[in-house]
């Protein structure tokens, strides 16, 4: 298997991203880089709208990600609620 990840620009909005996404996936690795903020897991990362508006205390369409996004890897499947990342699973 090969480690999946997505990189956000370190804010505020993107500290609450993290939060949900570590809550959702309790095996990932967060590495804080200055500026920046890795976020990897080996085959599968998800990142649920819902997990993250309760984080953010707002309503978050799936794709303001993008605003904060830096890059990412792994094949993407995108729906309204999640974003699933994969390799070889």
């Amino acid at each position: 298997m090969s480690k999946v990840y997505l990189a956000l620009q370190d804010n505020d909005e993107s500290r609450y991203i993290v939060e949900a996404i570590e809550e959702d996936n309790p095996e990932v690795t967060i590495i804080h880089n200055p500026a920046m903020i890795r976020i990897e897991n080996e085959g599968r990362l998800l990142v649920k709208r819902e997990t993250v508006e309760e984080k953010l205390g707002r309503d978050w369409d799936l794709q303001e990600l993008h605003i904060n996004l830096i890059t990412l890897g792994g094949n993407v499947d995108e729906d309204d609620d999640q974003l699933s990342l994969t390799w070889n699973v």
